[in-house]
This record gives structure tokens, C-alpha cells and sequence, in this order.
């Protein structure tokens, strides 16, 4: 049977389950990827788990979301992760090395191989025809443990680029089309899988672009073949020796087909406050700005910054204008040093910033209030930035930089020079002495952990109620995300390891009151939600927060993917309205009865509710048998535990 290359790639990691769509399919991974924030919550679950060396090859743990460092706690959480890594069996990337997903990419990438990382842009390693998947931290830490990975098979959607790249237009024109036509939620358990001529003209880092920003449209992975681009690219990174070609069968069949003709895309900008909000860059041009941003992992590469070098050589940036280079690795770095690029990004005046996610996260970087900001980053959500009341736009460095140039949105096609398209140096390889490698097991078990104020150990939680009868605490609508839910930014994201404290900011963006109501609760309290509830990043902390807070059950039109699963893993019951409507008859302060759970979840999808005790609810649920077993153990680590026991 002629097949996709990712049917392959599935097939080749499945350990359970059947390749029908959505059915729960079980795949081992190969490599495990932790960024600091979130990877030590990972390490504190392996921990409690009683995990003494990872099963994952290689694991690797990147310092680059917390790199501001106002106090001693991103420092203190870099000292217990480094000594996590060394009793564990992890690789250590610290502070300057540059962003997980490049990375990764640079050093550790394999075609063929699977990849889980507690992050949602995990999936840009798809680019080099890998199986990558953003997860919630306790699914990775499952992972890293030996456990597989559980998934709702995805649909497999064939992304066919045609024609040829406009000067001027790159890869993130790409994935901002297909942001506009299918919104941040189109793609919900879909794989992106990319086809077609229109490939030959991306490199393996325009096509990290696509793979990365694909989990904006809710796709559960992105892929491409691993052909002669991914060839070159290994073999500039000295690891020729891990090349292997993947491509799908000839003929094979696809669940939909979408075509995009790359000779027809013009400049693209996504407006605030949504990554879908997508018009030509031409539609608004001429609006002043005070911020152009140029890195993250949604533009990573050695062109993305290339360009904006060649771009400003020689000028000056506009005045009142910040232009922002985060360098996305030190091997980038290196090269824009080497090649005299950093020289006339200085010279023009933009800001350097040390390689980091950085203000991607809102860690640094953080524009004027209500002051228009482009941004290369896959993100434009509200308050993201770091700055609450934020405006802004997510567009190519092509755009970002002629908007530097002039002080108001531009299109690059107008300005007055040739168009020179960058050409990434042939040596690009990783400096290994800046990685610490695993230490052997007859080392790593001497290890003690250097455990901090802010990484006590997790909350113990309990199983949920055979019965609900418990109250709204929160209303809110569509696209909710999970930096609304836990924010990040330099006040909130050195908290995200301690539940306790950081769970004095949940829902601050959205009701400061939340935390309030939600303890007075006492027994615990449902949220309701509209569509695409939990949206954004992997951020696990957004289901265990409000856990400790008292949530038990969110009821909403739908959910993202991998909020949905994590929801469960910390004995949080996710549940959707039957009918999309009967959103307008729950308000805060109703009071929710479910009789029956745990015969009502065993019966099928449907699921019957009380409002007020009189209103009928009908809800449903997509959960698997494992799922509803975690969910009446309390949560992952607790059914781990009793496994443990029964064998």
C-alpha cells in the first residue's frame, strides 16, 4: 500500500493503537527537548515519579526562556536543571547557546526520528523530516520515562507549494497564508505533511519556518521529506553521517489537498492580536510604528537576519524606532559576526540581544504601551509581548525591516534596492564544547539535585468526584489561550516551577478576581469556555494551576489539542457542549450537577448535565479508556504509581 511520509513516520513509532483517525494511536520516541520553564516542571514530575535515568536518546534540556535575570531565581532554576540533567542522563545546552527548536535542528535532528519536547514549536524539527510533537511536560516526562505517547491519530493533510518565491516574499508569507485561510484552529489533529516543486526553492531553515508556525493552525505536526536541502543542511552542520532520505510513495493518498501557488503570495502581516488576523502587508502600510523585532523560532535562520543586515547596510533606522536582533543560536551569531552582518546592524543602530527566545515570551524587549510592534514571532497574542496593553503585528523580516528603514509599515517590494536573496554559509556547525553531555550512570546517581524555594515538590492531587455539583467561577469566550490562563513575562515566569505562587496571577490578564472566587469555592469549580479554549503555547501549568486552585471540570464549545490532553493528566474533566448554543444558559455562579461520572464516561461520548438543577446540559466527551483511568487516579503520576503497584 503506497504510503505518506507521515503515515511512515507514525507506523515506524507505533507501539498501539490503530492508524484510523482520531483513534488514540501509541508511538515510542526516540528524543526528548525541554526548554527551561517548562522543563522544570518535567524534571520535578521525574522526580516524582522515581525516574533515576531517562529512556529517551538523546534528551535534551535548553536554557533559553529565562534568560533575564532581575534576581537570583532564573539563576538558582539553571543550577537545579544543570544538576537535573547530570543525575538523569540529560544534555545540557545553557544559557547562550540559542533556542531549543534551531538547535536542536543544528546538533541533534535526525530524519526518521521522533521527537517530543515540552513545547509547542517542538514540531518545527519536522522541517527535517522528523516526527515532532509539542506536548504537555508530564506527557514528556511519561516519554523520557519509556512510557509512549498518546495521541488522536491525525488527519493527513498535503500541503502542494507550487510556482516560485517573489523577491521580497519568504517563507513566513508561506504560513501566514495559510493562517488566513484556515484560522489558529483549522488544522485541529491534522499533520501538515508538504509536498510538491515549490520545495526545491526553501532550505531546511525556511522550511523550519512553516513546520514551527504550523502549530499556530492547531496542526498537530508538520513535515517534509528529508531530500538534497537536508542533505546540505547536515552536511554544513558536520553531521552528514545522520542524512538518510524520506519522501512519501508516488501516488499515495492524502485526507485533503491543499494547494499554494508561492509565485502568487505578496507580502503578508498578521494584525493584533491574532496569528490569523492576516492581510497584505500593502493594506496597512503607512501606519507608524515604534518597534520592528527581528528572531524567535519563528524566524530562526542565517537569512532571516541576512536580510535585515542587507537591508539596513548603510542607513540609518527611523528615529523613535527600536530595532530588536535576537539572534535565534550562537552558530548564528557567529556567522552574522563573521560575515561582517552584525557590523551594519550596529552600525544602523539596531539593539543586539543575547540568542534566547527573549521578548518572544516577554522576557525583555517589551514595547510602549498601545504602540504598534512588527515582530518576526510566531505569537501576536494580547499581553504576550510583555506589555498588556501591546499592538502587535506578526510579518517576514523582509517587512520588519523596511519598516525600520522608514518608520511606518512598509512593503519590502517598495523599497528603492535590488532584491539579493542571503546564501547561508557552507560551515554552520555547532561548537559541541558548549553542550554538557549526560554524565555515565555510575556518576549521574551521586548527583544531588540543587533544588530551590522555587522547585518544591508538586502538589498532590486528588481523584475527581463520582458526582459533580459544583459552581462557575469564570465565563470567558473564543481563543482563550494559555498565556491568558498562566502568563508568562519577566514578573510570572520564574514562578511557573512553584504552583503555589505562581498561582496567584491565574486569569490576571482576563478577571483578577478569578483566584479570589476560585477559593472561595472551597469544593472546587467548574470554568466554561467558547471555541479553541487553551490555544498557544504547551504550557502544562495551565491545567495544574487552576487544578490547584479547585477546577474540576471545563466545559467548553472546543478545545486545543494539547490543552484538551492535559487537562486529564491533572485530573481536570474536559467537556464540550453538544450544541454550540447552549453557551448563552451558563453564566457564573451556576451551579453544575453531573451524576454518575465515571458510568456516564464508560457508557460513551455523551455525557448529561444539570444547570441549576433544572436545566438539561448536554456534553460530551472524547476521552480514551486510559484517559478516564488517569482522570479517576487523580492525574498521570498518580496512575503511574498505582500501575507500579499492581505489578
Amino acid at each position: 500500500m503506497k504510503q505518506s511520509l507521515s503515515h511512515k513516520l507514525i507506523g515506524n513509532h507505533r507501539v498501539g493503537g490503530e492508524m484510523t483517525s482520531g483513534a488514540e494511536v501509541a508511538l515510542r520516541m526516540d528524543q526528548a527537548l525541554l526548554q527551561d520553564v517548562l522543563g522544570t516542571l518535567v524534571m520535578l514530575e521525574l522526580r516524582a515519579m522515581g525516574v533515576d535515568r531517562v529512556a529517551t536518546s538523546p534528551s535534551v534540556q535548553y536554557i533559553d526562556h529565562s534568560l533575564v535575570q532581575p534576581d537570583q531565581m532564573s539563576a538558582d532554576s539553571h543550577l537545579f536543571l544543570k544538576s537535573a540533567c547530570e543525575r538523569m542522563g540529560v544534555w545540557y545546552s545553557g544559557p547562550g547557546n540559542g533556542i531549543s527548536h534551531p538547535v536542536h535542528m543544528e546538533r541533534f535532528g535526525v530524519p526518521g526520528q521522533s521527537l517530543i519536547g515540552c513545547d509547542s514549536h517542538t514540531t518545527a524539527a519536522g522541517a527535517l523530516g522528523m516526527l515532532a510533537v509539542g506536548a504537555g511536560g508530564i506527557e514528556v516526562a511519561m516519554a523520557m520515562a519509556g512510557e509512549p505517547f498518546f495521541m488522536p491519530m491525525p488527519r493527513i493533510i498535503n500541503v502542494r507549494l507550487t510556482g516560485k518565491l517573489p523577491d521580497w516574499v519568504s517563507a513566513k508569507d508561506i504560513i501566514l497564508q495559510l493562517l488566513q485561510r484556515h484560522t489558529v484552529s483549522g488544522f485541529k489533529n491534522c499533520m501538515l505533511e508538504y509536498t510538491g516543486p515549490g520545495l526545491a526553492g526553501l532550505d531546511a531553515m525556511d522550511r523550519h519556518v512553516l513546520a514551527n508556525m504550523g502549530t499556530e493552525t492547531g496542526a498537530t505536526a508538520s513535515v517534509f521529506p528529508s531530500d538534497d536541502e537536508t542533505r546540505r543542511f547536515l552536511e554544513s552542520r558536520g553531521r552528514l553521517q545522520d542524512w538518510q532520505p524520506l519522501a512519501p510513495d508516488e501516488g499515495c493518498q492524502y485526507d485533503d489537498v491543499i494547494e499554494i501557488n508561492l509565485s502568487d503570495l505578496v507580502p503578508l502581516i498578521a494584525l493584533p492580536s491574532s496569528p490569523d488576523k492576516v492581510v497584505p502587508v500593502a493594506d496597512v502600510a503607512g501606519e507608524e510604528i515604534f518597534q520592528s523585532y527581528i528572531g524567535s523560532s519563528g524566524n530562526p535562520g542565517y537569512r532571516d537576519f541576512a536580510i535585515v543586515g542587507q537591508i539596513v547596510a548603510g542607513k540609518k533606522i527611523a528615529d523613535g524606532v527600536s530595532l530588536d536582533i535576537n539572534p535565534s543560536t550562537r552558530t548564528i551569531l557567529s556567522a552574522l559576526i563573521n560575515h561582517g552582518l552584525l557590523g551594519d546592524l550596529v552600525a544602523a543602530g539596531a539593539r543586539i540581544h543575547q540568542p534566547g527566545c527573549n521578548g518572544c515570551i516577554g522576557m525583555g524587549q517589551a514595547p510602549a504601551a498601545g504602540r504598534n510592534s512588527l515582530r518576526t514571532v510566531p505569537r501576536n497574542f494580547p499581553g504576550r509581548s510583555g506589555t498588556r496593553e501591546d499592538s502587535v503585528f506578526l510579518c517576514s523580516p523582509e517587512t520588519a525591516a523596511a519598516s525600520a528603514l522608514t518608520g511606518v509599515i512598509t512593503d519590502p517590494r517598495t523599497l528603492d534596492m535590488p532584491f539579493v536573496r542571503p546564501v547561508e554559509p557552507v560551515d554552520m556547525a555547532a561548537d559541541i564544547r558548549h553542550f554538557k553531555a549526560p554524565l555515565p550512570p555510575g556518576q549521574s546517581r551521586s548527583v544531588q539535585l540543587l533544588a530551590t524555594e522555587n522547585t518544591p515538590p508538586l502538589p498532590t492531587l486528588s481523584p475527581i468526584p463520582d458526582r459533580i455539583h459544583l459552581p462557575v467561577k469564570l465565563k470567558v469566550g473564543d481563543n482563550i489561550s494559555t498565556d491568558d490562563i498562566i502568563a508568562a513575562g519577566t514578573r510570572v515566569m520564574p514562578l511557573w516551577s512553584n504552583i503555589k505562587a505562581s498561582a496567584e496571577f491565574t486569569f490576571e490578564q482576563i478577571d483578577p478576581d478569578y483566584v479570589r472566587r476560585a477559593r472561595s469555592a472551597g469544593d472546587g469549580h467548574i470554568i466554561v469556555a467558547g471555541r479553541n479554549y487553551g490555544q498557544g503555547s504547551s504550557r502544562e501549568n495551565a491545567a495544574l494551576v487552576p487544578r490547584f486552585l479547585g477546577l474540576q471540570v471545563v466545559i467548553a464549545v472546543s478545545f486545543a489539542r494539547i490543552h484538551w490532553q492535559n487537562l486529564p493528566s491533572f485530573g481536570v474533566l474536559p467537556l464540550t457542549l453538544e450544541h454550540a448554543e447552549d453557551l448563552q444558559y451558563l453564566n457564573p455562579d451556576d451551579t453544575i450537577t453531573i451524576e454518575d461520572i465515571a458510568d456516564q464516561l464508560r457508557a460513551g461520548c455523551h455525557v448529561e448535565a444539570l444547570i441549576n438543577g433544572t436545566h438539561r446540559l448536554p456534553l460530551r466527551h472524547d476521552l480514551s479508556q486510559r484517559q478516564q483511568d488517569i482522570l479517576k487516579a487523580g492525574g498521570v503520576i498518580n496512575w503511574l504509581k498505582g500501575k507500579e503497584t499492581e505489578a
